[in-house]
């Protein structure tokens, strides 16, 4: 594949990318047609990697941190439209996030991306969550029979300035809680000890409100099958702290994309 063919090809990713981390479209483009006038005056820097995508993006992320006063957040910002929510994380953290989170990339490619080490690109994504988290706090429901559990994700949850309105260890205990007092996110195991299922649950209140959800599962292959419908955020068991930061993140700021896609309700699949 020839370098402007590799270069069509990643492009409205770049741009979206972009946007993302500017914050607008125009801005974002500015940035993209610098990294493309770039390749024009050296075309052999994608011709020589092994991995043209995570060239172009590594090409685009020197040129973006060349900018000393990139992605400041503004004094006195006000209440923020979802899109706007990302300029408002520390640059470095923001990158990070939207590398893995909107882009795909794994985080060896990430890390390559930003020039650092996993362990760095791992604490860049977690301190992205905190961030974020901090930006859209909100109250959330936890699903989850295991007392402790239970307890470490809620206290993680709290940690990231978001506020715990109950613990349901039940589908009917859960309906109650949500019905009560709207969550604005829900962490749901999947099946409870009791037998009852907490798939079931988000199903049955998403049928009267829309929340983003993150399922919990120690069986996470009976779900991701690649089929439609399916849960959009799931997390294994066991699992790290830092893995239920990020993802928090991620539900929160792309849950309303994942609604629009039509992936919830989802149907009933064997328990796990």
């Amino acid at each position: 594949m020839s370098t402007s063919q590799a270069v069509m090809q990643h492009l409205p990713f770049l741009r979206r990318y972009a946007r993302a981390l500017t914050g607008n479209q125009a801005s974002g483009d500015a940035y993209v047609a610098a990294t493309l006038e770039s390749l024009i005056a050296s075309p052999n820097l994608l011709a020589e990697s092994r991995n043209s995508r995570v060239a172009l993006y590594s090409l685009f992320t020197k040129i973006w941190n060349s900018i000393a006063v990139n992605g400041k957040p503004e004094a006195g910002t006000s209440v923020l439209p979802p899109e706007q929510h990302l300029t408002q994380i520390t640059p470095r953290p923001r990158q990070a996030f939207l590398l893995v989170a909107l882009e795909g990339f794994s985080e060896e490619e990430a890390a390559e991306i930003l020039n650092c080490d996993l362990a760095t690109l791992r604490a860049l994504v977690e301190e992205s969550g905190r961030e974020l988290a901090a930006e859209i706090a909100t109250d959330v429901l936890i699903i989850e029979d295991e007392t402790f559990i239970a307890m470490d994700i809620e206290a993680l949850v709290e940690s990231l300035g978001h506020k715990v309105i109950g613990i349901a260890r039940t589908h009917s205990e859960a309906v109650a809680l949500a019905k009560q007092k709207r969550p604005g996110l829900i962490l749901a195991d999947i099946q409870l000890a009791d037998g009852s299922s907490g798939l079931d649950a988000v199903n049955e209140l998403l049928g009267t409100f829309e929340v983003p959800v993150i399922f919990i599962t120690a069986y996470p292959e009976r779900f991701l099958t690649g089929q439609r419908p399916e849960p959009a955020f799931l997390i294994a068991k066991p699992f790290q702290l830092a893995v239920v930061s990020a993802v928090v993140s991620q539900a929160l700021f792309f849950g309303r994309k994942a609604r629009q896609r039509g992936r919830y309700p989802l149907e009933r699949q064997p328990t796990a």
